[in-house]
C-alpha cells in the first residue's frame, strides 16, 4: 500500500529553518523529520512512499539520492569522477521504496494528493496520506484495520489538541483559582494520519485544499475517526522543533516505535 507524504509546503512559520530547505527536512536529532515519519510507517510494514514535492523539491531528492555515498565506503577518482562503492560495508540502511512527484510550488494539499493518483497501483484498494511535519506513536496496522472495519471512504486519526493559551479557572467572586499552562483540550482534531479507499480520489480536485474533501466525506457519512489518546506532536514553530529535539535525546523518544 502506498503512503503519500505531503512535502510541498514552504513552512513559513518556521522561517529560520525553512528559508533554504523544506520543513520535512528540518532535522530532529541527526535525521530529518521526514525520515522519522517514514520510519513509523516502515515499522508496520508500509515502506512504499509517494513524496508530494513542491518547495525545494531538489533538497529532498538529493538527500535520498546521496544515501549510497553517505552509507557506504567508496573510492573516488577525482580526475575521471569514477566511483567504486563497497556496498557490503553499508550498515543500518533503510528499506524505503520512494516515488518522487513534483506537485507544484504553490499547489494546495487536495490537488497535491490528486497529482499522486497515477502512482497508486490499480490493485491497491486503499492508500494512506500524512503531513510531513507530525509524529505519533500510532499503531498504523490498527488504524488500517479500523478503517477497513468502518467501511467508510476515509478515516483520520483523531487527537486531542493542546490549547495555544493558558486557561484560567475562576470562582464566582472573579478570583483565579487555577492557571493551566496550555492544557490539552477535550476536542478531537485531525492528527494527520489518514487512510482512504481508492474511490476517495474522486473527491480531490484541482485548486482545493484537503479541508473541502474531508467536509464532503463527513457530510455523506463517509469519514471515520480513529481516536488516539497517546503521543502526538506536530512541528510548526521553532519552539516546537526545539521540543522535539529535546525529546529525541531521551532514552526512548515517544514516537520511536522502531528498533
Amino acid at each position: 500500500m502506498k503512503v503519500i507524504i505531503l512535502c510541498g509546503g514552504m513552512g513559513t512559520r518556521l522561517r529560520e529553518e525553512t528559508e533554504f530547505r523544506p520543513k520535512p527536512m528540518v532535522f530532529i536529532g541527526n535525521k530529518p523529520m521526514l525520515w522519522h515519519i517514514m520510519k513509523i510507517y516502515a515499522h508496520y510494514g508500509f515502506n512504499e512512499f509517494i513524496l508530494a514535492l513542491g518547495y525545494r523539491a531538489d533538497y529532498i531528492k538529493r538527500f535520498f539520492l546521496d544515501q549510497k555515498a553517505y552509507t557506504s565506503d567508496f573510492i573516488l577518482d577525482t580526475k575521471t569522477c569514477k566511483r567504486r562503492f563497497f556496498l557490503q560495508s553499508r550498515n543500518n540502511v533503510d528499506d524505503f521504496k520512494i516515488t518522487f512527484v513534483d506537485t507544484g510550488l504553490e499547489t494546495l494539499v487536495g490537488e497535491r494528493v490528486l497529482r499522486c493518483r497515477r502512482y497508486v497501483p490499480d490493485a491497491d484498494r486503499n492508500f494512506m496520506v500524512t503531513y510531513g511535519d507530525g509524529v505519533a506513536d500510532v499503531n498504523i496496522k490498527k488504524l488500517l484495520d479500523f478503517h477497513k472495519k468502518q467501511k467508510t471512504l476515509g478515516t483520520i486519526l483523531g487527537i486531542h489538541s493542546r490549547s495555544k493559551f493558558g486557561v484560567l479557572k475562576v470562582d464566582k467572586n472573579n478570583l483565579i483559582k487555577m492557571f493551566s499552562e496550555k492544557p490539552v483540550t477535550n476536542n478531537w482534531v485531525n492528527g494527520g494520519f489518514m487512510v482512504f479507499k481508492k474511490e476517495a480520489f474522486n473527491y480531490f480536485k484541482l485548486g482545493i485544499s484537503e479541508h473541502p474533501v474531508l467536509k464532503s466525506l463527513a457530510k455523506e457519512d463517509q469519514l471515520s475517526v480513529y481516536k488516539h489518546e497517546s503521543f502526538w506532536f506536530a512541528m510548526d514553530t521553532n519552539k516546537e522543533m526545539v521540543t522535539l529535539n529535546n525529546l529525541w535525546l531521551l532514552d526512548k523518544p515517544p514516537w520511536k516505535i522502531w528498533k
